[in-house]
């Protein structure tokens, strides 16, 4: 279960990747943008600034995210669904997807199909976390295996921005990535493992008991101390996310 509280944690830094993503996005006035992974909204509603005579769709497979966006009223629809099972209208103009296909692993099968089923010149933008191989992703696997939970943690479930490149060939792409250098203030607890619980640490949390959870949680905690010592009154996290924005081939009508 995703709770938007936790989620919401440290929101400028886990928000800041969205507004780089979609300055990329070169749409003048689409018809329907659709907002796969929603979460809790907030980002979602800034798009209706950039677009506002634009259709705007949230959609999210937790039903608590889409009742924390749902409450926000204001220009947009939001929905549950499974990005799995969402297929482009004749008018979307514009996809993003935001910290969501790492959770999807055969989402490279779902952009190469989205690319394919939006319309001419249409435009698909997504973001990924690619932190996978930095210490606070290694000591959660290693952390794991003495729990039994290895199972539930993922080895590198997202690619590089020149494997999405070449899966999109036909498109116009642009890829790249980005290390953000966070400084977390440091608090009653390691602020890593504070982010970690907003996102991966949610499916070993569903995995364990309440007693093994708290005994797993206090132990990766002192492998992050180790891993990312307090400078002062911050932490210092670099976190890598890999982008791709897409421009399906135009039929060479208007701009949209």
């Amino acid at each position: 279960m995703w709770d938007p509280a936790v989620y919401r944690r440290f929101g400028a830094e886990r928000s800041r990747p969205f507004f780089d993503l979609v300055a990329r996005i070169g749409a003048g006035q689409p018809r329907a943008v659709v907002d796969l992974g929603c979460g809790p909204g907030e980002l979602t509603l800034s798009l209706a600034e950039r677009w506002p005579g634009a259709r705007l769709t949230g959609i999210d497979s937790s039903p608590e995210m889409i009742g924390k966006a749902a409450a926000h009223g204001g220009p947009a629809e939001f929905r549950t669904g499974d990005v799995r099972d969402w297929r482009p209208g004749p008018d979307t103009d514009v996809l993003v997807t935001n910290a969501t296909l790492q959770w999807v692993p055969e989402h490279r099968e779902l952009l190469a199909r989205w690319a394919r089923e939006l319309p001419a010149g249409a435009w698909l933008a997504m973001q990924v976390p690619g932190n996978f191989g930095a210490p606070s992703h290694v000591l959660l696997r290693e952390v794991g295996k003495r729990y039994g939970v290895s199972d539930v943690l993922r080895e590198a479930p997202v690619g590089d921005p020149a494997e999405y490149a070449a899966l999109l060939d036909g498109a116009e792409v642009d890829a790249w990535e980005t290390t953000y250098l966070h400084l977390l203030p440091v608090q009653d607890e390691h602020p890593v493992l504070r982010w970690m619980e907003g996102t991966a640490l949610r499916p070993v949390k569903a995995a364990l008991d309440d007693n093994a959870w708290q005994s797993f949680r206090a132990d990766l905690a002192r492998e992050l101390t180790g891993a990312y010592p307090a400078t002062g009154s911050y932490v210092a996290f670099p976190f890598r996310r890999v982008f791709v924005v897409a421009r399906t081939a135009s039929s060479g009508g208007n701009e949209r």
